[in-house]
């Protein structure tokens, strides 16, 4: 079973692929970011964040999508463009057939930490121990994604 974690961000959007195979080992494949720039219309940042997934989703070929929910934001411009990526995003996740699960931030804390109030920091540091990895992978966004992508697998029973 192969899963894309999503991360979503408007300025940074993070990414992982994550493999569990039949034995129950998990497997970290890749991880990365999709970045657009605030000089461009939103328009532009959406279309790039399409793209870009849609290009990770060719080249991947995930079964399903794991994506955080959104909570509270401070800010309401913050809110409104975030929610807009997750839109576009589980818009490509549905047209490519890709079956969508969501998770709230405590779930992936839970499913990483085994505290659902773990500094970020904790769920970077689990996420290098977890997958042994020489160095946590960054920027946050990635490795956001990598624990998002693992919380899946550690909660999803398959047949």
């Amino acid at each position: 079973m192969r899963v894309l974690g999503i991360d979503v961000g408007f300025a940074i959007c993070g990414w992982s692929i994550v493999d569990k195979d039949k034995s129950g080992a998990i497997k970290l494949v890749d991880f990365g970011v999709i970045t657009t720039e605030k000089e461009l219309e939103i328009p532009e940042r959406l279309d790039i964040i399409y793209a870009g997934f849609q290009s990770i989703i060719d080249k991947y070929k995930p079964d399903e999508v794991a994506i955080e929910d959104i909570f509270f934001f401070k800010n309401a411009k913050t809110v409104i463009n975030v929610s807009q990526v997750r839109g576009v995003i589980l818009l490509v996740s549905f047209q490519t057939k890709l079956k969508i699960f969501k998770y709230t931030p405590l779930q992936v804390k839970q499913a990483v930490t085994g505290y659902g109030r773990a500094e970020k920091k904790q769920v970077q540091e689990m996420v290098q121990k977890i997958f042994k990895l020489k160095y946590i992978p960054k920027p946050d966004d990635a490795a956001d994604a990598v624990a998002i992508a693992y919380c899946h697998h550690n909660n999803f029973k398959y047949d």
